[in-house]
C-alpha cells in the first residue's frame, strides 16, 4: 500500500472509530465476520503514522502463530518499512521472548527446552510410576489437565493444602514431583511459560517497570479466550499507562472448558474506567438470513454485552434443515448434497461439515470414501507431533542440554543399542534416590561398580554419541546440524526396518524439518539457533497444520475447530438435545449458554448456504437412542428455515446397502420402511431402525421397547407392522 494513502479510506465508520480512539483503555466489541484482525493492523499502522509511536513501544498479542504471522504481514503492508522490533505474537511466544532475556531470574538455564503435551504426559506417566500409582485409578491425563488448571489460576504445589483430601494429596504429591523434574531438568511446559513470566515480573520490579514504559500500546486479538493467568499478565504491563486495546466478541467465547473466562471481557469496564467500547456490528461474510439466525439464538444467552450482526450483500438463501430417521441417514444426506453442489459448481474445498463430538467424524469418513470425495479431519497428527520429527528433535534438544529427561528417555534405545528396560529402571531409580538428572544419574553409575561391565559399556557409548553430536555442532548451521543427526544416528535405516512402507514419506519429513530449520536460522537476530529453532518446534506443534492448502477436499472439524474459519457452505450436523447442546449442560446454565455460544459460531461460520441437519435415533455407547431435535433449532425464526425432513411415515426404504431414505426407487413389495412399528411375538413391539440386504438372508435391526436391538433374519422374524 502507497505510504501516502489515508490508511482510514479502506474502513466503515465503526471501524474507522475503533482504529482512532482515544490512546486510553479501549474495548472493540466485534462480531463474527466484522473485520476485527482489519482493524488491529490498521490500528497500530495509525499509531506508528499519526501518533508516532515506535514500533518498539507497541506489543500485540494473539491465540495462533498464524494470526501472528498474518498480522505481522499485514502490519507491514501498511508501512514503509519493517516492525523487526515490535513484540508481535502468542501468549506463550511472548512469554517465552521475556523468559530468555531474563533467563537468570526465572532461575532456568540459557538453553531452557518446552515440553509439548505429548512429552509432559510421559513425564507425568513416569513420574505415576515411580510412586506406584494404578494408572487406571489414578489416569496421567487427569493429574495433567489438573496441573495445567492450576498453572492457569497461578497456583503452585506450594500454594495448594491437600489436608484431609486423600485424592487431593496425591495430586499435590504428583505436581510437588513433577515441578522438582522440570526444574532439575530445566524444561517448561506450555502453561509454566505463562505463569513463570508472570512470575518474572512480580518479583523484579525493575524489569517490570521497563516493560511497563516501553509497551505504552497493548492491543490483545480474541480477549474473550484470556483466561486468568493471562488477563494477570496483561493487567500488570498495562497498569501504567492504561493503553490497553482489547478486541474481541463474547458471543464467541467457547473455550471455558481449558480456562478461558469469559468475565475478563464482560468486566472490562469495570476493570479500566472510562474505557471506550465500539461495536462492529457490520458483517462481511454471512448472508442476511444466517446472520438472523444467529442473532435470534444468541439472544437467548442472558448474560451478553449486546450487539446485533447486519449485512448488506442480501438475504440469500434459506437455511435448510434436515431431520434423518437415523445417524446413517444424517451422513448419507449430507454426503448427497455435497454431489448435487459440486454438480453446480462448488468445489469441495468450500464445504465443510461441523459437529460437536469428535466421534460424530466416523460415518462422513465412510461415505466421503464410498463416493471418492476427498476430505481431511482436522485435530490430525501435526507435522511436529510426527514420530520422525520429534525423534529427531529429541536428539537436537538433548544436543542443547543433556538434562532434559524427557528427550533422553526417548531416544536413550532408539535406535536399538543395547540399553533395555531394566537397566534405564535402574538409571531412573538412582536419579530419584539422589534428586539428579537422568543424565547424571547415567554418569554416576557409569563410573561406580554396580552396572555389568557390558551395561556400563553401551551407556558410555551413548554419552559419547551426544557429546559427539554437541561438539559437531558447533561448526554447523542449524539445517546442517538436522542432517547431521540423522544420518549420524542412521534414523532412516531405524524407519525402513520398522515400517519400509512409510520410510519414504518419513524421509521427506525429515528433510522438511531441514527446511524449517533454515527458514528460522535466516530470521534469527543474534539469539542462539538451536534454542530458538527448539522453542519454535514446541509453540508450532500446539497448532494444526494445513496440509489441505492445494487439495479440493471436504474439511471436517469439530465446532471448537472451526472457530475462526469461513467456508461457503456448512453442514451443521447431529443437532440433537443431549449431543448439542451436549447433556453435561443441561442442568448448567453457564455451561447452556457457552453450548449456545458454540452454535452461535458454527452458524457463523457459513457464507452463503448453511444446513442443519439431526437425527430421530443415533447409535451412542452401542446403543440406538431416540431424541429430540436440539433447542437451538427452536430458538431460530421458522421463517429463516426451510424443512426438507420426510414426513413421519416416508416410504419403504429400498432393502440394499447402504440404507437410505432418499434415493427412492421403486419399493413396490418391500415389507417394512425404517421407522416403521412393528410387532415380535417373542420381543414384543419396537421400531425398524436398519434394513440390510448384505448376504444371502436379508435382515432387519430392531429397537425392542422390553429387550433392546435385535438382529433379525428377515425371512423368518415373522414381524407383523403396526402401522
Amino acid at each position: 500500500m502507497n505510504q501516502n494513502t489515508d490508511i482510514l479510506t479502506s474502513l466503515n465508520p465503526e471501524q474507522a472509530d475503533a482504529v482512532t480512539a482515544n490512546n486510553g483503555p479501549v474495548l472493540i466489541l466485534a462480531g463474527a465476520g466484522s473485520g476485527k484482525t482489519r482493524v488491529l493492523v490498521h490500528r497500530i499502522a495509525w499509531l506508528i503514522q499519526q501518533q508516532q509511536v515506535a514500533p518498539h513501544d507497541i506489543l500485540a498479542v494473539t491465540f495462533t502463530n498464524k494470526a501472528a504471522k498474518e498480522m505481522r504481514v499485514r502490519i507491514e503492508s501498511l508501512l514503509p518499512f519493517s516492525i523487526a522490533g515490535m513484540w508481535v505474537g502468542t501468549f506463550h511466544g511472548l512469554a517465552n521472548r521475556l523468559l530468555r532475556a531474563h533467563y537468570q531470574q526465572a532461575k532456568l538455564p540459557q538453553t531452557f527446552q518446552i515440553l509439548d503435551s505429548a512429552d509432559q504426559l510421559q513425564m507425568i506417566k513416569r513420574i505415576c510410576k515411580d510412586l506406584e500409582l494404578d494408572p487406571k485409578k489414578w489416569p496421567p491425563k487427569q493429574f495433567q489437565w489438573m496441573i495445567s488448571d492450576h498453572k492457569e489460576r497461578g497456583l503452585r504445589a506450594r500454594h495448594v493444602n491437600p489436608e484431609g483430601d486423600y485424592q487431593l494429596q496425591k495430586m499435590h504429591t504428583v505436581y510437588q514431583q513433577y515441578e522438582e523434574t522440570c526444574q532439575r531438568a530445566g524444561v517448561v511446559d506450555f502453561s509454566e511459560l505463562l505463569l513463570k513470566a508472570h512470575e518474572v515480573l512480580l518479583e523484579n520490579p525493575t524489569i517490570l517497570e521497563h516493560y511497563q514504559q516501553r509497551f505504552k500500546h497493548i492491543l490483545v486479538d480474541e480477549f474473550q479466550d484470556t483466561n486468568k493467568i493471562q488477563y494477570a499478565w496483561l493487567q500488570l504491563l498495562s497498569s501504567q499507562h492504561k493503553g490497553i486495546f482489547a478486541v474481541g466478541d463474547d458471543d464467541q467465547s467457547i473455550y471455558g472448558w481449558r480456562g478461558a473466562e469469559v468475565e475478563n471481557i464482560r468486566n472490562f469496564s469495570n476493570e479500566f474506567p472510562n474505557a471506550q467500547m465500539v461495536k462492529l456490528e457490520q458483517n462481511y461474510r454471512s448472508t442476511s438470513n444466517i446472520l438472523n439466525a444467529a442473532n435470534a439464538l444468541i439472544e437467548n444467552n442472558a448474560q451478553r454485552l449486546g450487539k446485533k450482526l447486519w449485512t448488506d450483500s442480501g438475504e440469500g438463501d434459506r437455511i435448510t434443515l434436515y431431520g434423518a430417521f437415523n445417524e446413517i441417514d444424517e451422513a448419507e444426506y449430507v454426503i448427497k448434497q455435497i454431489n448435487r453442489l459440486a454438480r453446480d459448481g462448488v468445489r469441495h474445498d468450500n464445504v465443510a461439515i461441523l459437529y460437536r463430538s469428535n466421534a460424530q467424524s466416523r460415518l462422513f469418513e465412510e461415505q466421503l470414501m464410498r463416493s471418492n470425495i476427498d476430505y481431511k479431519v482436522y485435530g490430525g497428527l501435526r507435522f511436529f507431533d510426527r514420530k520422525e520429527i520429534k525423534d529427531a528433535l529429541a536428539y537436537l534438544r538433548l544436543i542443547a542440554n543433556p538434562h532434559d529427561d524427557a528427550a533422553l528417555t526417548r531416544i536413550i534405545n532408539r535406535p536399538t543399542r543395547g540399553i533395555g528396560a531394566k537397566c534405564i529402571t535402574s538409571v531412573q531409580a538412582r536419579a530419584n534416590a539422589e534428586g539428579i538428572t537422568l543424565w547424571q544419574a547415567i554418569e554416576t553409575l557409569t563410573k561406580g561398580t554396580e552396572l555389568t561391565a557390558r551395561t556400563a559399556y553401551v551407556l558410555i557409548k551413548f554419552t559419547q554419541l551426544i557429546e559427539s553430536l554437541q561438539q559437531q555442532s558447533t561448526t554447523l548451521s542449524l539445517e546442517d546440524m538436522v542432517t547431521n543427526v540423522v544420518e549420524t544416528v542412521e534414523l532412516h535405516t531405524l524407519y525402513e526396518k520398522e515400517a519400509p512402507e512409510s520410510a519414504a514419506t518419513r524421509r521427506e519429513n525429515l528433510i522438511e524439518l531441514g527446511n524449517a530449520a533454515a527458514q528460522v536460522s535466516s530470521e534469527l537476530d543474534g539469539e542462539d539457533p538451536l534454542s530458538t529453532f527448539l522453542a519454535y518446534t514446541a509453540l508450532e506443534s500446539s497448532e494444526e497444520d494445513d496440509e489441505t492448502a492445494d487439495r479440493n477436499c471436504v474439511q471436517l472439524m469439530t465446532l471448537h475447530s472451526a472457530k475462526g474459519l469461513e467456508f461457503p457452505v456448512v453442514f451443521l450436523t447431529g443437532m440433537e438435545e443431549g449431543l448439542f447442546p451436549h447433556s453435561r449442560s443441561m442442568d448448567d446454565p453457564d455451561q447452556l449458554e457457552e453450548e449456545r455460544r458454540l452454535c452461535y459460531v458454527g452458524i457463523t461460520r457459513a457464507m452463503q448456504q448453511l444446513f442443519l441437519t439431526h437425527a430421530h435415533v443415533r447409535r451412542m455407547f452401542g446403543e440406538a437412542k431416540y431424541s429430540m431435535r436440539s433447542q437451538f433449532i427452536e430458538e431460530m425464526p421458522e421463517e429463516l428455515i426451510t424443512d426438507v425432513s420426510l414426513p413421519a411415515k416416508p416410504k419403504a426404504a429400498p432393502i440394499s446397502e447402504p440404507t437410505s431414505l432418499f434415493d427412492e426407487p421403486d419399493m413396490e413389495g418391500m415389507p417394512f420402511y425404517l421407522g416403521q412399528h412393528v410387532a415380535h411375538s417373542k420381543f414384543g413391539e419396537g421400531v425398524v431402525l436398519n434394513i440390510d440386504m448384505q448376504g444371502v438372508h436379508p435382515k432387519v435391526e430392531i429397537n425392542f421397547n422390553d429387550v433392546g436391538n435385535k438382529l433379525l433374519n428377515m425371512e423368518y422374524a415373522k414381524l407383523t407392522p403396526l402401522e
